[in-house]
């Protein structure tokens, strides 16, 4: 922390120095660029849906500087791979805080990578805004059951959380699929083991039994010892809490040893690559996923075509508008920041810091629906979609909130 302080304590940054010149033939030669940070699994696990991440925000960025978003302003962005891991996010924060141009960041994917991020951003008073994470203690802190508190200003995200997640599986669930006994594993990941734990209490707050729960590690290849358990347990439904690297592999196994029940998971299950490695075992298995299905709304048509039309990797379907507005909700504050500096762009300390408030302000219609923030920096869009895959493709099935 000695290095981020120093950083952001060395006086006051111009305007000259808090961008860069633009000599990239993308506009005017006076331009400033400014950056936005991504942060993301770009490689290895959970690297289908970083990329949709890393991918989205490019998109908006480059629609930004061709509509003129920001006049005398261009946008570039600066994309980090954690890998997943807590300690390479935290330390990606600490580069992208450390980086002059950098006025605000993207991500991360997974809550336990967020968990370490946070204060690093907080201390710079630099705006994150995730796209997927979930976890209710991001926003809400630990006690956000019993006592909600916002434990960083700058940290938002554009996706519900595993309180509403979790629950709207559990109501589908019951309700919808008629299931009457789960099997609850999850991957003791803080994403994980939240909504399952969410899960589990609103099962059987409606009626249903518990038949067992385990747990998983990431990166585990073997579920044998775990199939048994489910196959004797008399589950009609496994829940699974966990991304789709180990998920695959479970309802593969699961249904390779005669186990025939669906396997329901939540937003990290929801990827094509989900249903590439489990082959025709996926079929039936379910996932939630924060908002509506981006191919069917009508402001993301452009969005969808421009991702296929570069032939970017990664999967757009997850992360990728939501990424999109939160990127945008970025580049709109910055422009909040300049236009109440009588045009010209405040200094960078001054420029983060405004453009925190400005993101708390915003409200505006982005490509996934209204773009808005609550006082704990949670998204306005609480709509959610159930997927199941039906003849080899994930289909949306039900759509909306939860009732309880």
């Amino acid at each position: 922390m000695v290095i981020l302080t120093s950083i952001l304590t060395t006086g006051a940054l111009t305007l000259t120095a808090c961008g860069s010149r633009d000599d990239s033939g993308d506009g005017d030669s006076g331009d400033t660029t400014l950056t936005i940070g991504v942060d993301a699994p770009l490689s290895g696990e959970n690297s289908t849906t970083g990329l949709g991440i890393q991918y989205g925000v490019q998109i908006a960025v480059d629609d930004a500087n061709k509509n003129n978003l920001v006049p005398g302003v261009k946008f570039k962005v600066k994309a980090l791979d954690d890998k997943a891991q807590p300690a390479t996010g935290q330390s990606n924060a600490t580069a992208l805080v450390g980086d002059k141009t950098v006025v605000g960041t993207v991500g991360p994917l997974n809550s336990g990578v967020a968990q370490s991020m946070q204060q690093v951003f907080a201390s710079a008073n630099m705006v994150e805004i995730s796209p997927s994470n979930t976890n209710p203690e991001l926003t809400q802190g630990k006690n956000w059951q019993t006592d909600k508190k916002r434990p960083y200003k700058t940290y938002f995200r554009t996706a519900t959380t595993d309180e509403l997640q979790g629950t709207f599986a559990a109501e589908y669930a019951y309700n919808d699929l008629k299931k009457k006994k789960a099997f609850v594993v999850d991957d003791k990941q803080t994403y994980g083991a939240g909504l399952a734990k969410i899960f589990n209490e609103q099962f059987k707050g409606l009626g249903g039994a518990i038949a067992g729960t385990d747990h998983v590690n990431t990166g585990d290849k073997d579920f044998a010892s775990l199939v048994t358990k489910i196959k004797t347990s008399g589950a009609d439904l496994l829940y699974y809490g966990g991304q789709y690297d180990e998920s695959a592999l479970i309802t593969k196994q699961l249904k390779d040893a005669g186990v025939k029940i669906p396997l329901f998971g939540g937003d990290g299950m929801y990827a094509s690559t989900y249903i590439e490695t489990a082959g025709t075992s996926s079929e039936g298995d379910l996932v939630t996923s924060v908002g509506v299905p981006v191919d069917t709304l009508a402001g993301a048509k452009a969005f969808v075509a421009e991702y296929k039309a570069k032939g970017y990797k990664g999967d757009y379907g997850a992360y990728g508008g939501y990424s999109y507005d939160a990127a945008t909700a970025i580049m709109k504050a910055v422009k909040a920041a300049m236009d109440a500096n009588d045009g010209k762009l405040p200094e960078m300390n001054d420029l983060r810091s405004t453009v925190v408030d400005e993101v708390q302000k915003s409200d505006f219609e982005g490509i996934t629906g209204k773009v808005s923030f609550d006082e704990y920096g949670d998204t306005g869009n609480k709509q959610l979609t159930v997927y199941q895959v039906v003849k080899g493709a994930w289909k949306a099935v039900h759509t909306g909130t939860p009732t309880s």
